[in-house]
């Protein structure tokens, strides 16, 4: 049998966090493009905007201000996509239209008083107060004895849906596990039982002793383009000793994620020469009275941008009936943004 060359020839990569497969079509980066073209995005804007619903001092719905704040701050959204009121019942018609009321509490963190900042260009101690924020935020929601699970994440521009150019993040803590952490769950039991270890703790020692996928690391985190990696640029996040969330971090190791943040969102920034738009989020233990000994800290990064400012990837055809599929090998875009590091 011929020898696989994963960098020419098509073929399947495995995600064993979610147990799904990923088509890596790497001889097509040399086909002709006429796919849908966007707008450059934008320069960062002024430093306060007067219209902006998250400067500080300036109106929101309701009456309510914002207060001058100088760091992170942090208040409950006012167009929440969850309601601490909802009623938990089920509801349902023979077995087959079932729906069940989702109680919630949805909060917006405000990483700076400034406008055009993001947390690639912030100062380390501003990204540290954002860290701290996220832990607090995190124990806070936890504690209540309805909540399942607290989801942090945060969209980057206007590509991603962001209504709002100042730098900011949502937080949505919820009465269940959403599918995605869900689905996590299951893989790294199952991965604990069958091999007593942690899937991503072994993970992580497998990419580093490759370096082929590796991005950036500290002495606390570590970023990968990960080996099953979906969007052209994406990046996994993990913390280098298996902890299982963000309130369980340690003074240096809230500064070594606030360190790896600012790095590799800068060389985000670095690969089109723009605000690089994408997707992030947190994924951590459930909150349910449980222990989770096989829960392992780390963050998933979802940029869209696929071949410039202007180019991006969209899911259509076969990803939306089949399976998800890309072009450039995660080996590539691994070795494109190392080597923006300089």
């Amino acid at each position: 049998m011929s020898k696989l060359d994963l960098r020419a020839q098509p073929h399947r990569r495995f995600n064993p966090l979610t147990r799904d497969w990923v088509l890596i079509s790497p001889q097509r980066t040399q086909r002709p493009w006429l796919g849908q073209v966007e707008n450059a995005s934008p320069t960062e804007g002024p430093r306060y905007e007067p219209g902006c619903y998250l400067c500080p001092g300036n109106a929101r719905a309701g009456g309510a201000r914002n207060p001058r704040y100088r760091g992170a701050f942090a208040f409950d959204n006012d167009f929440a996509a969850l309601l601490p009121r909802t009623p938990p019942a089920s509801w349902n018609k023979e077995r087959l239209l079932v729906a069940r009321g989702e109680p919630g509490i949805c909060r917006v963190i405000c990483f700076s008083p400034r406008h055009d900042l993001s947390l690639s260009r912030m100062a380390h101690a501003a990204v540290r107060g954002v860290v701290d924020m996220w832990a607090a935020q995190q124990r806070e929601l936890s504690q209540r004895d309805w909540v399942r699970y607290v989801q942090i994440f945060e969209n980057r521009g206007a590509l991603m849906g962001c209504s709002n150019p100042h730098p900011h993040c949502q937080i949505w803590a919820g009465a269940s596990v959403p599918n995605e952490p869900r689905k996590e769950q299951a893989a790294l039991s199952a991965y604990g039982s069958s091999h007593k270890s942690c899937l991503l703790c072994d993970y992580l020692d497998l990419e580093r002793s490759l370096q082929e996928r590796l991005v950036c690391e500290n002495q606390d985190f570590l970023a990968v383009v990960p080996f099953w990696a979906v969007w052209p640029f994406e990046t996994l996040l993990l913390s280098r000793r298996h902890l299982s969330g963000l309130d369980q971090l340690s003074a240096r190791q809230r500064d070594g994620l606030a360190d790896i943040l600012r790095s590799l969102t800068g060389l985000y920034d670095k690969v089109f020469g723009v605000p690089f738009p994408y997707s992030m989020g947190f994924h951590q233990s459930p909150c349910d009275g449980r222990k989770h000994p096989e829960w392992h800290l780390h963050a998933h990064f979802y940029p869209p941008l696929l071949r410039s400012a202007t180019v991006r990837k969209f899911m259509v055809g076969y990803e939306l009936l089949a399976e998800p599929q890309r072009d450039i090998t995660p080996e590539s875009a691994a070795e494109r943004l190392r080597a923006l590091a300089g």
